[in-house]
């Protein structure tokens, strides 16, 4: 028994002493993890989601058995190179400001007679959920390297920007928490995760700039949607409903914020 109690006593202070040098090296633990990422990086497997999600884009499906390459995401019908870039962006046709993932809904149901509540109401990764991860996966492509370009000219378009940027500062839940407690100031992580401040240019540019990404630790492709559900559920908020305002208006705060940063999803993240 004192064998092993010796041996937890010094497990214990070598863990102590970790996390001390941890604690220390901080910086340093960030630029490993970020060479561990540029070194899987020419293997993300998002790009098995973008395949599937161009052979979805052109497969006629639906009661209506057609294809999205009808569909219009801002830049006219079919055009996906930079659309991506310019979300969340006002819709004449919808009177509303969409994000990508409320925009494929429209399109899904307009074009190929998909229930939007069907897809709003299947559970993530699966079902029709999992074909909107491939087709945001594919469409998402098509922006990489850009710079991030949402327009607020239009008065529904300040109208979500403010919305997003209440709904960010926004506390409740059993902890007070809001999406500011861990993304609005600079130097705090999780675990070996830096949180970035999406109230700035640079923070928002690498948030918002980096998703949707492929999540090594899970195994799975994740949309903004299925992200910002993730936050909400860490703070113990109850679920927002998917492909919502709500939702649009964050993601329209964070990606004005982010005006002119550089665009790499797929991203990639632990």
């Amino acid at each position: 028994m004192l064998k092993h109690l010796n041996v937890c006593t010094k497990l214990s202070f070598f863990v102590a002493v970790s996390l001390i040098a941890f604690s220390a090296n901080a910086q340093t633990t960030a630029d490993e993890i970020a060479k561990y990422r540029e070194m899987i990086a020419d293997g993300n497997p998002s790009e098995l989601y973008e395949a599937a999600g161009e052979e979805l884009w052109k497969k006629p499906s639906g009661p209506k058995n057609a294809t999205l390459e009808k569909c219009n995401l801002g830049l006219g019908p079919g055009v996906i190179k930079g659309a991506a870039a310019q979300l969340p962006r006002y819709f004449p046709d919808t009177n509303t400001v969409q994000d990508l993932e409320s925009r494929l809904i429209t399109c899904m149901s307009a074009l190929q007679g998909i229930s939007a509540q069907e897809i709003i109401d299947a559970p993530f990764q699966r079902g029709l959920k999992k074909d909107m991860d491939a087709i945001v996966a594919y469409v998402v492509t098509y922006s990489k390297a850009l710079k991030v370009n949402v327009s607020t000219k239009h008065p529904k378009e300040k109208e979500a920007y403010e919305l997003g940027k209440r709904a960010f500062y926004f506390e409740g839940g059993p902890m007070d928490f809001s999406c500011a407690t861990c993304h609005g100031s600079t130097g705090k992580r999780i675990r070996m995760q830096d949180l970035p401040n999406l109230m700035t240019q640079a923070g928002a540019a690498a948030g918002w700039g980096s998703w949707p990404a492929y999540r090594v630790s899970s195994g799975q492709f994740w949309t903004m949607g299925l992200r910002l559900n993730d936050c909400y559920r860490q703070q113990r908020f109850p679920f927002p409903i998917y492909g919502s305002e709500l939702l649009t208006a964050l993601s329209m705060y964070m990606a004005v914020n982010a005006n002119g940063g550089v665009i790499q999803t797929p991203g990639l993240k632990r």
